[in-house]
């Protein structure tokens, strides 16, 4: 039995060296760095671009890809208002039930419930999309390797296909893309939504908005955790260096 646990181990690491091998060649372009106000140990979230990333996400994305892990009153980390997020809310529907009568029916969003999804299905979503299944966005800056740089990288990634390039019906060229070929087309331009607060949309600002969105909605707590983690090294380090000081003072009486 420990043999057969061994052999599954080794073909498993085996499997994952080369999906990761094959992931690499296949986009071999260097990803677009950024300096994330988020990244590092003291890092924060800028809640003036989540708010128009929100936007963007609102605006451009959500017609397409839901963000189903994230509740409505979620958005209070990103510095709406109770008021403003039963508005945002409001404007949902989904189904709920079953009532009294054993029925299903529809209802406004509330804030407590998760972020409504844009298809009711896969098929329905599919269907839309020319087979192609629109991902889910909550997690997506974890899930794929490169993080935040991948996924505003690839918001700038898109080209027009090379000469002699097999192009597939129905695909656009992203140079960051895996194979290259990707069946969403450039979601964003220069001013595709207003920003409320006056900030010039362009294509640039768009894309480290919406991505910066986007890597809230993969770690909402990430503050609270950083915070946490500073305010345990710092007592640890206290703590260290009242235990350094009691044992010079005892091994002080006895060396005495």
């Amino acid at each position: 039995m420990l043999n057969k646990s061994k052999i599954f181990f080794f073909f498993l690491f085996i499997l994952l060296t080369v999906h990761s091998g094959l992931h690499a060649a296949s986009s071999s372009s260097e990803l677009i760095k950024q300096n994330w106000p988020f990244n590092g140990i003291f890092g924060r979230f800028d809640k003036a671009s989540l708010q128009r990333g929100f936007k963007v996400y609102s605006e451009v994305c959500a017609a397409c890809h839901g963000i189903r892990h994230i509740s409505y009153r979620d958005l209070k980390g990103i510095g709406y208002t109770t008021d403003e997020i039963k508005a945002i809310a409001g404007e949902y529907e989904l189904t709920d039930g079953p009532n009294d009568e054993g029925d299903m029916f529809t209802r406004e969003a509330k804030m407590s419930d998760k972020f409504v999804d844009p298809y009711e299905n896969e098929k329905i979503a599919r269907l839309a999309n020319n087979g192609a299944y629109p991902p889910d966005l909550s997690l997506i800056v974890k899930a794929r390797a490169g993080g935040a740089d991948y996924i505003y990288s690839l918001l700038n990634g898109y080209r027009d296909f090379p000469d002699n390039f097999e192009a597939s019906e129905g695909m656009y060229y992203n140079e960051y893309y895996p194979g290259y070929q990707i069946a969403m087309p450039s979601p964003i331009m220069d001013e595709a939504v207003e920003f409320d607060d006056g900030t010039e949309a362009t294509h640039l600002q768009i894309a480290r908005d919406v991505t910066s969105f986007l890597a809230w909605t993969a770690e909402p707590e990430l503050e609270e955790r950083k915070s946490l983690g500073v305010k345990t090294i710092f007592f640890l380090v206290l703590m260290t260096i009242m235990l350094l000081g009691v044992k010079r003072k005892v091994w002080k009486h006895l060396d005495d």
